[in-house]
């Protein structure tokens, strides 16, 4: 999630026992998952620690792997927006204190570009700069704080991320509230091809 009006979401638990575990950081964004059951943890680092962290702990250790699904904004000039990438390494761009690069533990399915995390939308050319100039191609809020999370449990973390837009203030408001809808069903038909076990 790098786009949108509210960081201040309600977690929304619609998710079911089981070893996998479903993650979205916007309800939008999971729009095409209404029968899937999944987490929704609300925009921001905080946010995205807390509620997964809850729900790990409602499960009393029976989660064993976690998927992120989402959008992210665009810093470099590689990334397609129509392309489905899984995050191979995670960084901060907002903590001023050495903070580690976490390399989430699970399958390939796509290919890999580096995210980084902060609690801020990347909004001009400068911020998309200084974040590329730390080997990132997309930007979001939530990727590090869940990638601490499930190193630090040992879960078995894939992330999945598709671009909405050049993290910029090109896009309004309105753009975005369609661009959303669009992207969530491209990650569903991307999610029955890869992962059919979320459906089963």
């Amino acid at each position: 999630m790098q786009h949108g009006e509210s960081t201040a979401e309600t977690p929304q638990r619609t998710a079911a026992p089981g070893s996998t575990l479903l993650v979205f950081a916007h309800r939008d964004e999971a729009s095409a998952f209404s029968d899937v059951p999944h987490l929704v943890t609300g925009v921001g680092k905080v946010n995205a620690a807390v509620s997964l962290a809850g729900e790990l702990a409602s499960r009393a250790g029976a989660v064993s792997r976690v998927i992120v699904l989402g959008t992210a904004g665009v810093v470099d000039d590689g990334p397609d927006l129509d392309t489905v990438y899984q995050i191979g390494a995670v960084k901060q761009h907002d903590f001023s204190l050495p903070s580690p690069t976490i390399e989430p533990r699970g399958p390939v399915l796509a290919p890999k570009l580096t995210v980084a995390t902060g609690d801020v939308f990347v909004q001009d050319d400068a911020q998309r700069a200084r974040i590329a100039e730390l080997g990132a191609e997309l930007v979001d809020m939530e990727s590090y704080a869940i990638a601490a999370l499930c190193a630090r449990f040992d879960l078995e973390l894939v992330i999945l991320k598709v671009p909405s837009d050049f993290a910029d203030s090109s896009t309004t408001d309105e753009e975005w509230d369609t661009i959303v809808f669009r992207k969530s069903e491209q990650l569903r038909t991307f999610a029955e091809a890869e992962l059919p076990e979320l459906f089963a």
